[in-house]
């Protein structure tokens, strides 16, 4: 497991925390750092983070909790990288292999065309000419929503972004999109196509098709049935 994935899993969780500030401080106390001491990484006054962490500042954006995410790890490298190692471990029984369905590394990247079309998909969102596929996760969205925390939806992921993330489940494609959204825009990844199964074209919610637009993301909806489905992205290579 990379540091990357940590850095993603743990930015995931401020994010999508209902009090962001309480996460920032949760994650410092774990790391072991005082807010002087992460204020010295970050260049800025003890008092700034003070503030961020009892709601005094509003949420600081994507771009301070990068920052902030980088400081941590590279304090405990310097360190030894102990927690780090403690976290990979935990992150090793993560519930997000409940949801998983299917998920594959491809041994040649496959065109997006060939792609689509090996499992049916009637695409909403166009996807970019020359788009490649390097893999796919099919989730079960019912377990996803119910037994899997937010921060965990990283592991759609796989070894790359560069990956399908197939939903199936979905009553109207929302929840997905908008779980994609708020991910994106704090750690800049995302999935290279999201498939929605199970699902007619014109029972998708409009705010799916715009996330999907704003965000560059082609979508794509299919009916095959779950078991062809799986059978006929194993026959890609």
């Amino acid at each position: 497991m990379s540091h990357q994935y940590i850095a993603i899993y743990i930015a995931g969780d401020i994010i999508m925390s209902d009090n962001p500030g309480e996460a920032i401080k949760r994650w410092r106390l774990i790391f072991g750092l005082t807010q002087t001491a992460i204020a010295a990484k970050l260049n800025t006054s003890p008092s700034v983070i003070s503030d961020y962490e009892s709601g005094r500042r509003k949420f600081p954006g994507s771009r301070f909790v990068k920052k902030f995410v980088q400081a941590l790890i590279d304090t405990d490298l310097e360190r030894g990288g102990l927690v780090l190692n403690l976290l990979e471990r935990q992150l090793l029984r993560e519930k997000f292999w409940l949801a998983v369905l299917d998920m594959r590394e491809f041994t040649e990247p496959v065109p997006v065309s060939t792609f689509l079309q090996a499992i049916e998909a009637e695409t909403l969102v166009r996807p970019p000419p020359g788009l490649d596929i390097h893999g796919y996760t099919v989730v079960d969205s019912i377990k996803l929503v119910l037994e899997v925390p937010p921060v965990e939806y990283v592991r759609l992921y796989g070894s790359t972004t560069q990956r399908a993330a197939i939903f199936t489940k979905v009553s109207t494609g929302r929840s997905p999109m908008v779980a994609i959204k708020s991910m994106s825009s704090v750690l800049s990844v995302k999935p290279a196509i999201v498939v929605l199964h199970g699902i007619k074209p014109e029972a998708v919610d409009p705010l799916a098709v715009e996330i999907a637009k704003r965000s560059y993301i082609p979508l794509a909806v299919t009916n095959l049935s779950l078991e062809k489905l799986i059978e006929n992205l194993r026959q890609l290579r």
